[in-house]
């Protein structure tokens, strides 16, 4: 009778544990600009099972909490505050936040400056000792130590870019746009859209700097805008998006030195009878590696690419997002969701992927932020 208690409680142990493990909170969060009531960054439970998005907490932040990164520790996370400008030198900042193991809620931890203005940009290296910003305004790259509690330390490097594009109305200066961390951890991208140049940097995760590769960059076509980029889950080709001329650009990857090889440039995202104003903003690769997506503000739709062998792109389509300037997008880790923020129309969309074809399929979900900007997961606590 012993045994078969024993038996049975053991039976119940495992069966709640499964259960706990299939009923895994699932948190997503949302950066914001401070703009029509905005109260900062938003956490969200996603339900897998009914495709939808429950509020758990806003956490205040009213300097433009835009863009945000994950701790590879999924214990902490990190935002831009693009709203800052303090001091003489109109500095913004970056803050970092504690998640909570269970609930998956923030707790401010603290903040540095930035060293330039308009922060739009920030990643986190694989061994989570080092957090990269790109300055937008400023036209720099900052680089931040993180502490073992995850809180950051003031900067211990920083690139300052310098140049102009043949766009004259946004290209007067450098604009740093992004600093993308390279899949084996030894190099940092950064797009410069003011220059329409890709720098490649070594990092030294140690000392939380950084110094030029011995290819120190690649140019794509004048005038393009170089913003976001992803590299394919093989490691061996990257992806660029050319925001002035909404197109992809894409490259080959030396894992040995990092230099990129420009295989296609100017690889157009939008169908061939649309005429109107549009940029490109986000991109991003599923996780099988066999589609690419980008937005595009404008079009207000999401592009939708093939990835042949050779890492070249195959155009199939486009989606309709359902809202207006399509910033950002996540596509969930196991690839069965994509979730779009529209800085304009103050909402965010839920489709559903075909992870066959590629394709999306609107879910009819639609979750009200004030200009969302970007979204990103911790996982499941």
């Amino acid at each position: 009778m012993n045994k078969l208690f024993v038996g049975l409680t053991v039976l119940l142990l495992h069966l709640g544990a499964a259960a706990r493990a299939q009923n895994g909170r699932e948190i997503m969060y949302v950066g914001t600009y401070s703009v029509r009531g905005s109260k900062g960054i938003y956490v969200f439970e996603f339900d897998r099972t009914a495709g939808t998005l429950k509020p758990v907490q806003t956490i205040f932040n009213g300097k433009g909490p835009s863009f945000l990164a994950i701790h590879p520790s999924r214990k902490y996370l990190y935002s831009v505050n693009e709203a800052i400008e303090a001091g003489p030198s109109k500095a913004g900042a970056v803050s970092a936040y504690a998640i909570n193991g269970t609930t998956g809620e923030l707790a401010f931890l603290n903040g540095q400056p930035s060293l330039g203005n308009g922060p739009c940009y920030v990643s986190v290296d694989q061994t989570g000792k080092t957090a990269f910003v790109a300055n937008y305004g400023g036209g720099s790259l900052a680089v931040l130590p993180i502490k073992a509690d995850g809180s950051l330390g003031a900067a211990t490097d920083s690139v300052q870019n310098a140049g102009s594009g043949p766009n004259v109305k946004r290209q007067e200066s450098a604009h740093v746009h992004s600093a993308t961390v390279a899949p084996d951890n030894r190099f940092v991208y950064v797009a410069d859209l003011g220059t329409d140049k890709l720098h490649i940097l070594e990092i030294d995760t140690n000392k939380s700097t950084v110094k030029a590769a011995q290819t120190p960059y690649v140019s794509v076509k004048p005038g393009s805008g170089p913003r976001h980029m992803a590299f394919h889950p093989n490691g061996k080709y990257a992806y660029l998006v050319e925001e002035l001329t909404s197109s992809v650009a894409v490259f080959s990857r030396n894992a040995k030195n990092g230099a990129l090889t420009l295989l296609t440039d100017g690889v157009r995202t939008l169908p061939s009878d649309f005429t109107d104003e549009n940029t490109s903003a986000d991109i991003h690769i599923d996780p099988s590696g066999k589609f690419l997506y980008q937005s595009n503000r404008g079009r207000n739709a999401l592009a939708i690419f093939a990835i042949g062998t050779d890492g070249k792109l195959t155009y199939l389509g486009d989606e309709p997002t359902r809202g207006k300037t399509p910033r950002n997008f996540m596509i969930d880790p196991k690839g069965d969701f994509i979730f779009v923020t529209h800085q304009d129309s103050d909402n965010i969309t839920i489709f559903r992927r075909n992870k066959q074809t590629g394709k999306l399929t609107y879910t009819g979900q639609s979750v009200s932020v004030p200009a969302p900007v970007c979204i990103i997961t911790a996982g499941s606590r």
